[in-house]
This record gives C-alpha cells, structure tokens and sequence, in this order.
C-alpha cells in the first residue's frame, strides 16, 4: 500500500500539473485508524479508494485500436512516473521478472523432479535451455547501465484499463498491488505476451498460436507515442525483444510449476501448467520469426 499511495499520489500531481492530459489516477483514503489498509477481526484487510465513473474495461482486443489506445494509457503512466525517486519503493515480490533467476527455478525443478513428471517434458526442458542467453540480456544491459530502473506496473494486461464510456479514450491504470521497480521493459513485454496472442492461454491445438502483428504495431505506436519521450534509446530498440523474453519467462513458469506439482498457479486438469508452458513457447517460437519486421517497425516509427 506504500507503494501504491506513493505513485498515485505523484501520478496526481503529475496530472495537476498537464490537466490537458485526458489522465486519471486512482485515489485512496486512509483508514480512521491511520495506515492505508483495514484489518477485520478475521485477519482479511480492506481498503477504499475514489470510484472511477463513466468507463468500462475490455477483456480481449476487438483489433487495433483498442490496442494502440491500451498502450497510450500505459505508455502515459510510465511517462508520468519518470523522474519519481524509485529509492521510495518497497521491492514488494523480489526478483520478480529476474529471468535469469526463473531459468536457474527450471533447473532446479528439473533436477529435483518432485511430481516425477520430468520424463514427459525434456523437448520442453531443451527449449529453454536453448534459449539460456536470452534470460540476462536485459539484466546485464541494467548492470551495465544502459537499461534505467523504473517504477513497473507488473500486470499490463489489457483489461487493468479503464476506458471512457464517453469518448472511448483511455483514462486510468487501474489494480496496482504490483508496482515496484523493475524495467520498462517488462510492462512492454508482458503487456504484448498477453494481447499478442491469437490463441487461449492453454490451447492445446497449437497450430491455433500465433502472434497478431496487427496488435503489435498498434500497441507500439500508441506506446512509444505516449511514452517515448522518457525512454532511452537501449529501452527502445528492447522492445520488440522484450516480447519474446516475456513469454519465454512465463512458459517457463509454468514449466517449473508443472515439474514442481502445480504448487503455485491454479489448475484444473493435471496437465494445465504442461498445456500453458506450450502455448507459450509456441508463441517465442512464432515471434522469433517475427522479430526482424517488429524491429524494422519500431526503428520506422522513430524515424517518423
């Protein structure tokens, strides 16, 4: 809740100070106890903020457009957050997005075979493996200093959104519980992994995966509209890059979490962890094809 009241409340006076911005932010308020959060006599804590009126949410891109408008909004609030003092944020799930750290989780799970279900995966154990660079490429670039630390969202999915029933127009980032400092990156990566994939999350039929470019180049043109201005030029020639270190990250979740029992995410068929870690490394597979033209696309729009 630090975390979440801090950036808001500097998202606010960021937006006080360009009203013209077409911007919201959520607003929270304190309880009477003091603190930002309530805990009932059960131990579950509660917490009120300011009801956001007049929008809706989308669950899925009906195509460009809600794409490139998705991307403005996340785009504006990681423009509107640069420059805060990123020392004021608590690393609220370490190492979150430190592939590295998930690649050495994988083989560690692999090793251990604690469901013994390892003997049916090693065409997927081998995929990752094949992939072992690309888990510290943006890693070393932050060491490096090439990449900046920034204030992450950590969950751009299309649907924490809020758009106006108005004017269609994006208005506010909404479900903060995973803001922490992180790389622009990974909110770019993440955001895609999700709206570029044609196919559900657990698709078993994987010729049905694959990437929409369509949404792609109008989530990058909305993005680098909104947020080019605060990014460096290493974060944007990453981009099309981080898409693919996104899903590879998360097929490998998966995988580990398949190998381990299914100990983290929820299932509701044994093999549900197996079928997503598919879908997902389908999908780096379908954007390796792709990188080429999604990089020759980012390099246009910033010569436009």
């Amino acid at each position: 809740m630090k975390n979440i009241v801090r950036v808001t409340r500097y998202l606010a006076d960021a937006i006080a100070a360009d009203p013209g911005c077409g911007q919201r932010t959520l607003t929270f308020y304190p309880a009477r106890e003091g603190g930002w959060h309530y805990e009932d006599a059960g131990g579950d804590c509660w917490r009120c903020y300011r009801y956001v009126d007049n929008v809706y949410s989308l669950q899925a891109a009906t195509g460009e457009t809600d794409a490139y408008n998705a991307a403005r909004a996340f785009g504006a609030f990681q423009r509107m957050l640069d420059g805060f003092p990123i020392q004021q944020l608590h690393d609220t799930i370490p190492d979150f997005h430190n592939t590295a750290k998930r690649y050495d989780a994988l083989e560690e799970a692999a090793a251990a075979d604690r469901a013994g279900r390892r003997s049916s995966v090693e065409a997927e154990i081998a995929f990752a493996r094949a992939r072992k660079k690309d888990a510290s490429r943006l890693l070393e670039l932050l060491s490096a200093g090439e990449l900046p630390l920034r204030v992450t969202h950590n969950d751009t999915k299309l649907n924490n959104v809020l758009f106006s029933s108005v004017t269609r127009e994006p208005v506010c980032v909404i479900d903060l519980d995973t803001v922490m400092p992180g790389l622009s990156l990974y909110d770019f990566g993440d955001s895609l992994r999700f709206l570029g994939n044609a196919a559900a999350e657990d698709e078993r039929d994987l010729s049905k995966v694959r990437f929409d470019m369509a949404l792609f180049r109008g989530y990058a043109r909305g993005y680098l509209e909104a947020a080019g201005a605060a990014l460096n030029a290493a974060e944007i020639r990453q981009l099309p890059f981080s898409v693919k270190l996104m899903t590879y990250e998360c097929g490998m979740r998966f995988l580990t979490d398949y190998l381990n029992g299914d100990v983290y995410f929820r299932v509701s068929l044994p093999d549900d962890n197996l079928a997503r870690c598919r879908t997902q490394f389908r999908l780096v597979e379908k954007i390796e094809e792709l990188l080429p033209e999604m990089e020759r696309y980012v390099a246009l729009l910033c010569d436009s």
